[in-house]
């Protein structure tokens, strides 16, 4: 069967294949000005799909860099002030030392000695009460000004551990437990301290401070243990961020791959689109010619 060709189809034809050439046309000057390959979800469903797919991993990909980020500090500070102690707390067993030599020093050198360990407890309370961005870090998430007051009291109160998610599936403890580390009511170091000052201020000849090396001991034990378990959290924070920062590249990768138009690419087709129009413009007006019977009918 031959197909009838009449002026009415060819007219039809020929508008239909401008009008597409005109709609591919207004894609690309679109694409050069934006430089977007997808401006919305219908120029490309799947597409687009994929691309609010990477977008969102982006976010959450930048909230897990900012907990890191976040979390890092909270380790660094309680680093620094478990650093601090062990420092204070060897300088109390120095002085601890030298204090049990009772039978060369005058009441006088140890009265020095106690003044001197009063004046370390005070430091000592500084790093058990050691903030980040006005949050104590060996309080968990209580809301308390101090973990320890003036006198060494525990204020701190049973608050739950701070957590920053650095992914997904994965948590990391960004504080430390300052009760634990510090100890309480009469175990705590601060009442050690108090204990070793009353033990050089006393006159009873049979009170000695060398009873004490053994307990500073024990809590220094148990500050270089929080110490280390801090760096082993702070290197998984470290790691973390590492596998974050190229999971963010990664994924500028891919979001450029479906967003972003190569503008080298989009201009050259531009200009090959146009003159395609052009040319079919002049085609179109030299083969259909109007008659008087278009402007009749």
């Amino acid at each position: 069967m031959i197909t009838r060709v009449t002026g009415q189809t060819q007219m039809r034809a020929a508008q239909a294949n401008l009008q597409a050439s005109a709609q591919k046309l207004a894609m690309l000057q679109e694409q050069s000005s934006s430089l977007k390959t997808i401006s919305r979800a219908s120029d490309d469903p799947a597409r687009a799909a994929n691309a609010l797919a990477v977008r969102a991993d982006q976010r959450a990909t930048a909230q897990y860099s900012r907990n890191a980020e976040n979390g890092d500090g909270w380790l660094s500070a309680v680093d620094t002030a478990l650093g601090a102690s062990t420092t204070i707390l060897n300088q109390v067993r120095d002085l601890t030392v030298q204090g049990a030599n009772a039978g060369t020093m005058t009441p006088a050198a140890k009265e020095a000695i106690a003044v001197q360990i009063d004046g370390l407890k005070q430091d000592l309370l500084m790093q058990a009460n050691a903030t980040y961005l006005g949050r104590t870090v060996f309080a968990g998430n209580s809301d308390a000004g101090a973990v320890y007051a003036t006198d060494g009291t525990y204020t701190g109160g049973g608050a739950s551990a701070v957590l920053r998610r650095v992914g997904p599936d994965s948590t990391v403890q960004v504080d430390a437990n300052g009760a634990a580390i510090f100890g309480t009511g009469a175990d705590s170091v601060f009442t050690l301290l108090d204990n070793i000052s009353a033990d050089l201020r006393s006159t009873d000849p049979t009170v000695t401070v060398s009873d004490r090396l053994a307990t500073i001991d024990t809590h220094l034990t148990g500050v270089i243990a929080a110490n280390a378990e801090v760096g082993a959290r702070q290197a998984r924070i470290e790691t973390a961020s590492t596998s974050l920062t190229k999971l963010t590249g990664t994924l500028e990768a891919q979001r450029v791959q479906l967003e972003d138009a190569d503008l080298a690419t989009v201009i050259l087709d531009l200009k090959l689109q146009e003159v395609a129009y052009q040319s079919a413009l002049s085609v179109t007006a030299r083969v259909i010619q109007p008659t008087l019977m278009d402007f009749l009918s």
